[in-house]
């Protein structure tokens, strides 16, 4: 992996810091309902500010398409941020180029925090029109990328920004891509990757990267079945894409040549439908019936699972096992989730999650915190499972 420049070679004192970090956090009416992607970014603002900078954050907020929206406002998550950032001094500018960006700026002390206006109100962020990445790159002296979920975005205040200042990774953005290179590129083995969710067509990638690159893979959720009808078993009216059986058996085929052994349910958890206060089975997954669904690895894949599991050094996850939103059907994700946990606290190996719903299922099961690593990004992550060059980690490296 190439290198770039991280704040242990920046010296911020007095400089203008531009810093590109993810504010895009949930909201119901004005109050902010996950400040995790908050929480995460503080150590890099707090520093920049304890080393006496003027410390400028960057941010996009939901996808206004290039105009004003009142809700989109970077305004509504001050409160927030305020809260997160006690005894500092943050303040906000309502554009993020221009003489009410620069005026803000000329009034700040070091040591000030400063949240410009959302960057997508400018149709020049999404299209990295150069001339809107100019007139960001004039409010400041030096460049922060701290968005590692938004650095698959060829955005103006992501990559070519980076090129235009001297540029430098934030501390959470170095501690993803150290975790990241860590269990990927340089795992310790055994390799162990689950992935899990509803369609192999949106994990295509993923999952031909992975085979070869981890020992085994665990595939759940509704992509297990179209793996297992391509398999020729019976699914009854299990959620699959069954045009992709070809490729599926393609997929195993590149796993197979690449001696990953790629590990499905041996029974399964089932109901004739997907609502809740259904009474699930325990069956065999050669015995499915056809009004049935499968919704959930059963009890003896998920031991199973567990036991090889437990002898790997790395795990890489990314999506449900089940329907997991709706119990019983969140048990095997909830299960493993633990187990991994478990495996993690005890020293015994390196773990790695991330991805929207994978997120939500770890919390689910109580977990989030126990993982070595869990990601912020979505499509980032996914992309980087996916071996794809992040354009904003690509800039950084120039």
């Amino acid at each position: 992996m190439s290198t770039y420049h991280t704040l242990d070679n920046f010296s911020a004192s007095g400089k203008r810091v531009l810093v590109r970090v993810d504010l895009n956090v949930p909201m119901q009416g004005e109050i902010v309902t996950d400040t995790n992607r908050i929480t995460k970014t503080l150590p890099t603002l707090k520093r920049l500010s304890a080393a006496g900078a003027k410390v400028i954050i960057l941010s996009h907020f939901g996808r206004p398409k290039g105009e004003y929206q009142s809700n989109m406002s970077l305004n509504k998550v001050l409160p927030a941020l305020r809260d997160a950032l006690n005894g500092y001094n943050v303040s906000f500018a309502s554009n993020c180029i221009g003489k009410i960006a620069r005026a803000n700026i000329d009034r700040m002390n070091e040591g000030d925090i400063l949240i410009l206006e959302n960057v997508r109100f400018h149709s020049g962020e999404e299209v990295n029109d150069p001339l809107f990445a100019s007139e960001l790159a004039r409010l400041g002296d030096a460049f922060v990328n701290d968005a590692f979920s938004a650095s698959h975005r060829a955005h103006a205040s992501v990559t070519s920004l980076a090129r235009l200042l001297p540029s430098y990774a934030g501390l959470l953005l170095q501690l993803e891509l150290e975790s990241l290179t860590s269990a990927l590129n340089e795992p310790q083995r055994p390799v162990g990757a689950i992935v899990g969710g509803a369609k192999v067509s949106t994990k295509l990638e993923l999952l031909n990267n992975l085979v070869k690159k981890v020992d085994f893979l665990i595939i759940g959720g509704g992509m297990a079945n179209t793996f297992l009808f391509a398999r020729g078993l019976n699914i009854g009216k299990s959620l699959a894409e069954k045009e992709m059986a070809e490729t599926a058996r393609e997929i195993e085929n590149i796993a197979l040549k690449s001696k990953c052994k790629i590990l499905l349910q041996t029974d399964a958890v089932v109901a004739k439908e997907l609502i809740a206060g259904q009474k699930p089975e325990i069956i065999d997954i050669s015995q499915i019936p056809e009004d049935a669904m499968i919704l959930d690895a059963g009890p003896q894949s998920t031991a199973n699972f567990s036991e090889h599991l437990a002898t790997c050094k790395t795990i890489i996850w990314n999506g449900p096992l089940g329907a997991f939103e709706i119990a019983p059907f969140d048990q095997s994700t909830v299960s493993l989730a633990k187990d991994v946990a478990l495996y993690t606290q005890n020293k015994d190996i390196i773990s790695v999650a991330g991805g929207g719903d994978t997120v939500a299922a770890l919390t689910h099961a109580g977990v989030n915190e126990k993982f070595s690593y869990l990601s912020t990004a979505g499509g980032a992550f996914l992309e980087w499972l996916e071996g794809k060059i992040l354009p904003g980690i690509a800039a950084l490296q120039d």
